[in-house]
């Protein structure tokens, strides 16, 4: 058996009782450690606190293993109990889904266990689940490299009047291109987009596409730390965003669509003052 199990968004004490229980049957318990982190990250102290509660070894499952050699842990679980452990839930980026499928081509049982993901967690400042449009991603910009397909998602969003939450790039492990070309893999430090980065980038694209889907005034929710004791929320236009300190990460950004009354009332309890600026 395969059990996809999520962590939740806080800390250790955020997975189900139903995962805890599956997660001690297991034989085997690798954590996926590049599509998000939990508060207290994946350093020998944030491993060691997992590993005591779960009362066995974790083995850190990085970007290249669960790409590149992870039909070595489906044939592990053809054999015993494997424990596939994702931060917020299973099903939160799409590299778990393929991960399912190719469980299912080898024969193996799947189990999942769902947990809290960013997805459902936004809801937190008042903007109803039900009026998002489609989810967009905001990739790091490089000198050579700036994606906006992004921009055409937001603007149909923003014409039918839904939220968009946009999910901010993180780079945990990636070589960097200058090891590529020596054939020598050599790893950049782990890169995490602040709300600050995603909205100067946001801004880019509007400049250079000028179709205005939004604007520096636009009204923005900004999210750090969603579901650990720290979060922060914030609303407020795009200008005053950027010179909130939102601290570590992880962030995302809710970029608003047409309100209800009911949503603004919530919202009003995180807009930015005057005086807070």
């Amino acid at each position: 058996m395969l059990y996809i199990i999520g962590l939740g968004l806080g800390d250790d004490k955020d997975i189900t009782l139903k995962g805890l229980e599956a997660v001690k049957k297991c034989e085997r318990v690798y954590i996926e450690a590049y599509t998000s982190l939990l508060s207290f990250g994946l350093s020998s102290n944030g491993l060691s606190t997992l590993e005591d509660l779960y009362g066995k070894p974790l083995i850190v499952a990085d970007r290249e293993m669960v790409e590149e050699s992870v039909d070595d842990m489906l044939y592990e679980a053809r054999e015993f109990g494997v424990a596939f452990l994702v931060v917020g839930d299973p099903f939160g980026a799409t590299t778990h889904t393929d991960l399912v499928v190719r469980a299912k081509k080898l024969g193996v049982e799947v189990k999942v266990i769902h947990n809290a993901s960013v997805v459902n967690a936004i809801g937190v400042c008042g903007l109803q689940l039900y009026r998002y449009g489609e989810i967009v991603s905001i990739p790091f910009f490089t000198e050579t490299w700036r994606p906006d397909s992004f921009y055409e998602k937001i603007c149909t969003n923003r014409l039918h009047g839904l939220h968009t939450l946009c999910l901010l790039d993180i780079r945990v492990k990636e070589p960097s291109i200058e090891s590529l070309c020596r054939g020598k893999k050599c790893y950049e430090p782990p890169k995490f987009m602040t709300i600050q980065n995603a909205i100067e980038q946001l801004l880019e694209v509007e400049q250079m596409r000028g179709e205005s889907a939004y604007s520096e005034e636009a009204t923005c929710v900004g999210f750090a730390r969603l579901g650990s004791e720290d979060q922060v929320v914030v609303a407020g236009s795009m200008r005053e965003l950027v010179n909130v300190e939102f601290g570590s990460p992880l962030h995302c950004l809710v970029i608003v669509g047409k309100t209800h009354p009911v949503e603004e009332e919530m919202l009003d309890f995180y807009t930015i003052r005057p005086k807070s600026l």
